[in-house]
């Protein structure tokens, strides 16, 4: 099964009016042909589906990319096994991962931050 490494760069913001390549994430999913999340493959993978989060200033973070049970895509940290840890995309799987391209993502602190898809490279 291919996958893909997707990388994330927190796009501007009122706190970062350039934007920062210090601050997101880099996942690995099976994207389609389209650039879009693979939902059967990633059934398939789902243990080699990872998020990395790393956010200048703070600790690294590492978890998997799953679905809740409302059908919408997450980032699961094992943290103490803390539900409030997840992170949710705001409709990742409508979204294509292509360089250019944005996405939100609702951070542990409940702010909904936009970032900027600026690699996906075969793993």
């Amino acid at each position: 099964m291919n996958l893909d490494r997707i990388r994330l760069e927190l796009a501007r913001d009122k706190d970062f009016p350039d934007g920062s390549s210090r601050h997101g994430y880099e996942l690995v999913l099976p994207l389609d042909a389209q650039g879009k999340i693979d939902l059967e493959r990633w059934k398939q993978t789902r243990e080699r589906c990872r998020v990395h989060r790393f956010w200048r200033g703070e600790d690294d973070e590492v978890g998997h990319m799953v679905r809740t049970r409302g059908g919408q895509w997450a980032f699961h940290y094992d943290v103490n096994g803390d539900p409030d840890a997840d992170e949710t995309g705001f409709r990742l799987g409508e979204h294509c991962f292509k360089p250019g391209e944005y996405v939100s993502i609702k951070e542990h602190d409940g702010e909904m931050r936009t970032f900027r898809v600026v690699s996906v490279r075969p793993l």
